[in-house]
C-alpha cells in the first residue's frame, strides 16, 4: 500500500470497494474524510514545521510497534524507510524491541483508585540505539512510551526533557497528537479488519 492510497484505514483494514463494510463506511462520510485528513495533516503536512516528515514517521512507527499493530506497524515502518531511510527504520525497530512493555500502568491521584496503582514500565534504550536516534527522537520516544503505557502519570514535569532535547511547544503538541491519532487509528483498523473478514 502506498501513502497515496485513497483511504489509509480502508487499505490497512482490507476494506474492499463495493463490500458491505465499504457501504457502511460510506454512510459516515465525514468520519471517513476527517480520519484521512488527520493522517495527512499529521504525517504528510505541506509544511512540517519543526517536526520533519521523517521524525513523524519515526514516532508513528515506534508507537505502532509498541502496540503490536501488525499491518499498521508495517505501513509506518515502510513510510519511515521511505522518508527517513533504512538505517533509521532499523533503529526504530530496535527501539521497539528494547522498550516493549504492557499497560496501562501508573499511579492514580490519591483516592479510592490508588488500590489499582501499578508500577510503570521503565523506558531504557541501549547506548547504540539512543545515539543512532539522537537526543530529539530519543526524548520523543520516552514521551510516547509513557503516553502508551502509563498515561496516568501525565504531569508538567514531562515536558522540560522534551524542550531540552529540541522540541518546541508546537512540536510537543504534534508529538502528542501523533500518539493519540495512532491509538485511534490502530483500534479502528483492528475493528474494521475483523468486520471485513466476517462473512
Amino acid at each position: 500500500m502506498t501513502e497515496n492510497a485513497t483511504d489509509v484505514i480502508d487499505a490497512l483494514a482490507g476494506v474492499v470497494p463495493g463490500s458491505a463494510l465499504d457501504a457502511a463506511r460510506a454512510r459516515r462520510p465525514a468520519a471517513r474524510t476527517h480520519a484521512q485528513a488527520s493522517y495527512r495533516a499529521l504525517l504528510l503536512p505541506d509544511d512540517p514545521g519543526t517536526v520533519s516528515i521523517a521524525e513523524r514517521f519515526a514516532i508513528a512507527a515506534y508507537v505502532a510497534g509498541l502496540h503490536g499493530a501488525g499491518a499498521t506497524a508495517e505501513h509506518y515502518a515502510a513510510g519511515l524507510a521511505q522518508h527517513g531511510g533504512a538505517a533509521l527504520a532499523a533503529t526504530v525497530a530496535k527501539a521497539v524491541t528494547e522498550t516493549q512493555a504492557s499497560g496501562p500502568t501508573g499511579a492514580y491521584p490519591p483516592g479510592p483508585l490508588t488500590v489499582e496503582d501499578t508500577p510503570a514500565p521503565v523506558f531504557a534504550l541501549s547506548a547504540p540505539v539512543a545515539a543512532a536516534l539522537g537526543p530529539k527522537l530519543a526524548a520523543a520516544f520516552a514521551h510516547a512510551h509513557y503516553l502508551v503505557f502509563h498515561p496516568r502519570d501525565a504531569a508538567p514535569d514531562r515536558f522540560p526533557p522534551l524542550m531540552a532535547a529540541g522540541w518546541t511547544k508546537d512540536g510537543i503538541v504534534t508529538l502528542s497528537q501523533l500518539v493519540s491519532f495512532l491509538a485511534f487509528q490502530i483500534r479502528v483498523v483492528a475493528g474494521f479488519a475483523v468486520l471485513a473478514a466476517t462473512p
